[in-house]
């Protein structure tokens, strides 16, 4: 079949053959580029749309984007349930199979350290989030007697000062709840907070973090987020994962971000 290669990750050689029936971008299965100790996890995808020139506007296409990263996530997730991959950008594309082994060749040892690094180890996102305050209820007031401006200035204050108060105790307890979560895991990342126009989650997102967990710690992780979750009125706690290490991989390999 011709094409351009997409690739996804890199890991090492596994035994375990991935799902039968899984696609990846495009439609097309994904199979395995071996080359030394490492194996890359590529599928065939069309010039007219992953040259150069035609990726760049696609990138501009939300729905395609969407697509593409969905396909692209599927394949790392099926990977992250047999090997420990190492997920490169969205995006990635070489002209043919050799592109793809003077790359891994080029950038072999840095590949192997990092995948002793993570072997075994996933990585778990947890994001605080402040809820929405309830708007006040309106309160009627007879057209004789108005609100006069001093009234109404004691009342901004008010209703500012409240603001400010939550959020000093959802930044405290986002503090406390990453400083517990970071002695548990072996290595953590902050990320920026997600701007709630773009996620589409509800309320303002203090905490934005990734852990590196052992695999067999897992468990363990999962229950100590759960116990936090109804702690604090007003504060939501979402735990997502376990996805491959993304915020672990190193920058030149990996988009950080939100898992995930």
């Amino acid at each position: 079949m011709t094409g351009l290669r997409y690739v996804y990750a890199v890991c090492r050689p596994f035994g375990t053959p991935l799902q039968a029936q899984l696609t990846g971008v495009g439609g097309d299965p994904p199979r395995l580029l071996p080359h030394h100790g490492l194996v890359a996890v590529v599928s065939h995808v069309p010039e007219a749309d992953f040259a150069e020139e035609p990726l760049r506007a696609h990138l501009e296409d939300l729905d395609w984007l969407t697509a593409v990263a969905r396909a692209h996530q599927g394949v790392i997730d099926a990977l992250t349930t047999v090997t420990t991959p190492l997920p490169l950008r969205l995006g990635t594309v070489f002209r043919d199979d050799s592109g793809v082994r003077t790359m891994m060749e080029a950038r072999e040892e840095s590949f192997l350290r990092t995948l002793d690094r993570l072997a075994g180890r996933v990585e778990w996102g947890v994001k605080v989030y402040l809820e929405p305050e309830p708007e006040p209820e309106a309160v009627a007031v007879p057209e004789r007697k108005p609100m006069s401006g001093r009234d109404y200035l004691r009342q901004r204050r008010t209703r500012t000062k409240t603001h400010e108060e939550l959020w000093q105790r959802a930044e405290t307890f986002a503090t406390r709840l990453h400083e517990t979560l970071s002695a548990r895991a072996e290595d953590s990342r902050l990320h920026a907070p997600q701007n709630p126009a773009l996620s589409g989650a509800s309320g303002r997102n203090v905490l934005n973090a990734a852990y590196l967990v052992p695999r067999t710690e897992s468990e363990e992780f999962v229950e100590m987020v759960d116990r936090t979750k109804d702690g604090v009125p007003g504060i939501r706690v979402e735990l997502t994962g376990p996805w491959a290490a993304y915020s672990f991989a190193g920058e030149e390999t990996a988009s950080s971000g939100e898992g995930p």
